[in-house]
């Protein structure tokens, strides 16, 4: 994930401002996830869970990620794009509702998580990390998609 993340940066990174911004927002996510998660060079204990702090501070920014994809990044691609006479309709049909499913799991676990208040009642915590990991990989997936199909489109500099 973070490698992806290195090269959407490199590929993306100047093209376009909310891109950039959401670009170094899905690192802060990735960097965050991969230290809960315990994924090198971030390690943890398999049987001691993340502080409190650090699992309410991940979810903070996971919440930031998808809302500025949904309500920043997408919406201005869209509309920049349809005022160029580009439409990208087929593109936003088949990939928006993929990215939205990843959104529901992401609220999901950071309204199981994002106000913990200690770690005693944590025994999924690890499993529902990894199933929101899953899903933090598709988005990934898709979004490089759309900026692709952007770039292809000429709506962002190459």
């Amino acid at each position: 994930m973070l490698s992806r993340s290195e090269q959407a940066k490199k590929r993306w990174g100047g093209s376009h401002q909310a891109v950039d911004h959401w670009l170094s927002e899905r690192a802060e996510l990735l960097v965050k996830y991969c230290t809960l998660a315990g994924l090198p060079p971030y390690e943890r204990s398999a049987r001691q869970l993340p502080e409190v702090d650090e699992i309410r501070d991940f979810c903070g920014v996971l919440v930031d990620y998808v809302s500025t994809g949904h309500f920043e990044v997408y919406d201005q691609i869209v509309r920049e794009s349809s005022r160029k006479g580009r439409e990208l309709d087929e593109l936003a049909e088949e990939l928006f509702p993929l990215i939205s499913d990843t959104t529901e799991i992401a609220l999901d676990f950071n309204d199981r998580y994002g106000a913990l208040e200690n770690t005693d009642n944590c025994s999924q915590f690890d499993r529902d990390l990894s199933a929101l990991g899953e899903a933090i990989e598709l988005r990934l997936e898709f979004e490089d998609r759309l900026l692709g199909q952007l770039e292809e489109n000429e709506l962002l500099l190459a």
